[in-house]
Parts: C-alpha cells; structure tokens; sequence
C-alpha cells in the first residue's frame, strides 16, 4: 500500500539519492527563501516527471516556477 504522505509513488523509485535530500541540499545555495522555494518546486517537478502519468505536465508547472524565478532575478538585477 502507498503512502501517500511520507513515500508516494512518484517519489519512491528505486533512486539513488532521495529527492528531499537532493533539494535540500541544493536549495541551501539561494540567495533568499523566496529563491530557493521557486527553486525547490522546480527540482520537485523535473525529478518526478517521469514517474507520473503526467509528464508534461510536470514539466509544464516546472516551467512556470523557473519563469518566475528568471522574473525575480531580472527583477533584482537588472534584465540580461
């Protein structure tokens, strides 16, 4: 039986490193917790999007954080 909170499917493939783990430790980087947290969606969706039948989909809403996030780094810094 899944566990939809602790282990769902989509995350628990026979993976090396676990996702959490993974975000975690790259999100530990960001400039800020806003950052970080489009950053953590963005890692969250591309590593699940082939274990869904939602692929697309995944990659879709993976998109729109890094296209907020793009916006608040252009926002921030000036557009490149």
């Amino acid at each position: 039986m899944s566990d939809l909170v602790n282990r769902p499917d989509h995350y628990a493939l026979d993976r090396k490193y676990e996702v959490i783990e993974v975000i975690e430790d790259s999100v530990q980087f960001a400039p800020d917790a806003i950052s970080g947290g489009l950053q953590w969606q963005i890692l969250k969706y591309v590593h699940r999007c082939w274990s869904k039948d939602a692929t697309v989909q995944d990659l879709r809403k993976a998109r729109w954080y890094l296209d907020r996030l793009i916006l608040l780094l252009e926002d921030r810094n000036g557009s490149v």
